[in-house]
């Protein structure tokens, strides 16, 4: 009896000494952090992912879902799921596996921490780990390096946390903050990379594997089999099962669990959108990998991004690059905005940045381009503002234009000319040579300052640079600019910047007004009238939507670029489609590509839209004309309906159709209302500098010297170096000089009425060689 009373007091001593080591253990700990202040930086008014620190936002689409995914973040702060979410059987699991007394203890489990300690002293090192699921997450917020003094500190601030939140918030934590492999943190990542679906879809199997990985998820890797977990997951199972947690699973059972570690795959491509985004909205907030800086905030970013939409114009470009491939086009981009919310919806690059093709990290979007005719719809909204109407007669002749020591022949699309026309057959038919003498009417300067109005930055050379070719788009510009200006046209006139987050700032400059109301109506009415595109385009061409749609297309020299861009009511959609390597396509046209995903893309987008006309000014007035020369339709006149700004109305009446059979003929002289210019020499130009051809005799080698035409003539002489070299008679305005090698003056004397002086053009110098 004495002997075992000796027992039991050498056994109650030692557990008093241990007590009173483990008290001045606690009590040195607490002092220590106390002083050094480190038990401050533990804690924080919540464990919630919002309150957390991160390097890198993630980005989702409007409704939610993932448009990137990064693991560079020292937490898990976006893939978070509420403990009501997870699963009951894992939250046991990790409660059987980790620290089964973890609703008993407040932070520490000091008995098992004591049979640890006992076991490591003797041992002289760490054989044994005794932490609990709270010092688990003490170590998560606050790192340190695995000594056994770091140990007696983390059960300091796991006492000290548990005083701050309840068991749920701390547990709720670390299931979501639980490291893995492969740079994973939480159950929810692991279950993505381990089984390709989430904690709530696996088996009783899958999901205590989960548990027992995290003692070891750097020896469980792709090229390791199930044999490594078959009796940890037994051991589990039986204890779970004794539990009445689970039902009890036979050893085969575990036996056949298999993983493997799965690619990530995001649901669609949006990589050069959040690029453009992060450059633009969070250039400052936005860190690189590697860079020490820690942001705290909003760690996911909603996007105005629209996932579905992206994904199916994502189709519908690749499938139609894939049908074009005999024309040598191996790239494509897309943008479509909401213009009346200024959200962009999809911003598509051919083939994504995996793309097999030349170009695939290249954006489309942002990438500049020669725009073709997609700059024609700004220049004549200019002119209608300046006093042009869209019944303002254009002379569609051939028109020659000097360019440095030469001459440049302008010609349109097709090779044809039309004589006079309205300004809306002209825009409509997207005609070349009106649109040389509509810049010619507004200037180039004004035009190009009107263009960066519109947020046209690329255009950043001067006006004498570009001359009268940037009517017909010889400089450069982006898909993204191009689409903003079309938005303005779309809202009336207005410039908004465009949005890229749901509550984010704008990209561009503050809202301002740039063309009138009534002008970018009249604007759009032509775009979207098919009669007005009938002479190039046809009856029923692809650019004809059953809904009403304001069109343009574009084609570069060499049919490098092609364009299409359109509005509806509610969207702006423009395409691209080219080599971004700079190499021409097959005869590539902005109908024969562009056209046609435009197409495509707007069927989309009015599927369950309903159907609505564009919006018009109010003020705009109703007129029928005569459509032959633009102005009021006498009784005989072949008539049109047209639309007029306040104060442009046609004041006369037609007086060149006096009977039904007039209409019979189409008339050839230019209206009225055309504006000419004064008399001059078209041919040659100033400084021209022209070479004889060996090919030809020089005997029969002659150059037709021009007048500009509008000049009813009687009589031109025509002089070279101060010498009569001939003379042409009435309504005659060239004259086939015979070459002669040397500098030379040619100048024009041109009688118009008989018994008046004759007026002299301006002299001119060239060159022939």
């Amino acid at each position: 009896m004495r002997r075992r009373q000796g027992f039991i007091h050498k056994g109650q001593a030692r557990r008093c000494c241990l007590a009173i080591f483990l008290l001045f253990m606690a009590a040195v700990a607490g002092w220590f952090l106390k002083k050094t202040g480190e038990d401050l930086r533990l804690f924080q008014e919540t464990l919630r992912p919002q309150s957390l620190e991160f390097r890198k936002h993630q980005f989702l689409d409007r409704n939610g879902i993932a448009l990137s995914v990064t693991f560079d973040n020292p937490l898990n702060v976006h893939d978070w799921l509420p403990l009501h979410d997870i699963p009951v059987l894992l939250q046991a699991a990790f409660i059987a596996s980790e620290d089964r007394r973890f609703y008993q203890h407040h932070g520490v489990d000091w008995l098992a921490r004591g049979h640890a300690l006992v076991q490591n002293l003797a041992a002289f090192r760490g054989v044994r780990g005794a932490s609990t699921i709270t010092e688990q997450v003490v170590r998560i917020l606050h790192p340190r390096p695995r000594t056994l003094w770091s140990r007696w500190l983390e059960g300091i601030e796991a006492a000290r946390l548990e005083e701050r939140f309840n068991k749920a918030e701390i547990f709720e934590f670390y299931l979501n903050q639980v490291p893995y492999g492969q740079q994973r943190r939480g159950v929810l990542q692991a279950a993505r990379l381990y089984f390709d679906r989430d904690p709530d879809t696996l088996t009783p199997a899958e999901t205590l594997t989960l548990a027992v990985l995290v003692r070891a998820p750097g020896r469980l890797g792709r090229q390791q089999g199930e044999g490594n977990l078959a009796q940890p997951l037994q051991r589990l199972g039986d204890f779970l099962g004794r539990t009445g947690h689970m039902a009890a699973h036979t050893p085969a059972g575990f036996n056949s669990i298999g993983f493997a570690l799965t690619e990530l795959h995001l649901p669609i491509e949006a990589g050069h959108f959040i690029r453009q985004l992060t450059r633009h909205e969070f250039s400052e907030q936005h860190l690189p990998p590697g860079d020490g800086r820690i942001a705290i905030g909003p760690a996911r970013v909603l996007t105005t991004l629209d996932s579905v939409l992206q994904g199916q114009v994502q189709d519908i470009l690749d499938q139609h690059l894939r049908d074009l491939k005999h024309l040598d086009v191996h790239n494509g981009a897309v943008l479509v905005v909401n213009y009346q919310s200024d959200e962009i919806l999809a911003w598509v690059n051919a083939g994504g940045q995996k793309n097999e093709n030349s170009g695939g990290w290249i954006d489309g979007v942002t990438s500049p381009r020669q725009p073709g005719s997609t700059l024609k719809p700004f220049l004549y909204g200019l002119a209608l503002e300046r006093g042009w109407t869209p019944a303002t007669i254009i002379d569609d002749s051939p028109l020659a234009r000097p360019v440095g020591d030469g001459m440049h022949p302008f010609r349109n699309y097709s090779r044809k000319h039309y004589g006079p026309l309205r300004l809306r057959e002209a825009l409509g038919n997207s005609l070349n040579i009106p649109a040389i003498r509509t810049i010619q009417f507004t200037g180039v300067g004004d035009f190009l300052d009107r263009l960066h109005s519109l947020g046209m930055a690329g255009l950043d050379r001067t006006a004498g640079h570009y001359g009268e070719g940037l009517a017909l788009g010889n400089g450069e510009v982006t898909l993204l600019e191009l689409v903003q200006g079309y938005t303005v046209l779309a809202r009336g006139g207005v410039f908004h910047p465009l949005r890229f987050t749901a509550s984010g700032k704008n990209y561009g400059s503050a809202r301002h007004r740039i063309y009138s109301p009534e002008a970018a109506s009249l604007v759009a009415d032509i775009l979207s009238d098919p009669e007005a595109r009938r002479l190039e385009f046809g009856n029923g061409n692809i650019l004809r939507l059953p809904v009403q749609t304001a069109v343009k297309t574009g084609t570069s020299n060499d049919h490098r670029d092609a364009w299409a861009i359109g509005f509806n009511h509610r969207y702006t959609v423009g395409i691209w489609m080219g080599n971004l390597d700079g190499h021409s396509t097959n005869g590539l046209t902005g109908t024969a590509g562009p056209g046609l995903i435009l197409r495509s893309v707007f069927s989309e987008l009015n599927r369950f839209e309903e159907a609505q006309p564009l919006e018009q000014s109010p003020l705009l007035a109703v007129v029928d004309i005569c459509s032959h020369t633009g102005r009021q339709a006498g009784p005989f006149c072949p008539t049109v309906v047209e639309k007029f700004m306040p104060g442009t109305l046609p004041e006369t009446v037609c007086d060149r159709h006096t009977t039904v059979d007039s209409n019979k003929t189409m008339v050839a002289e230019t209206a009225k209302t055309e504006v000419t210019a004064p008399m001059h020499l078209l041919q040659p130009t100033p400084n021209l500098q022209m070479a004889m051809d060996p090919h030809i005799p020089d005997s029969i080698e002659a150059y037709p010297m021009k007048i500009s035409a509008g000049h009813a003539a009687k009589r031109v002489e025509w002089h070279v170096d101060g010498q009569l070299a001939g003379i042409t008679g009435e309504n005659e305005d060239r004259f086939m000089w015979p070459l002669a090698r040397g500098s030379h003056l040619a100048q024009a004397r041109v009688w118009q009425e008989s018994g008046r002086a004759p007026f002299e053009t301006p002299e001119v110098r060239f060159v022939v060689k």
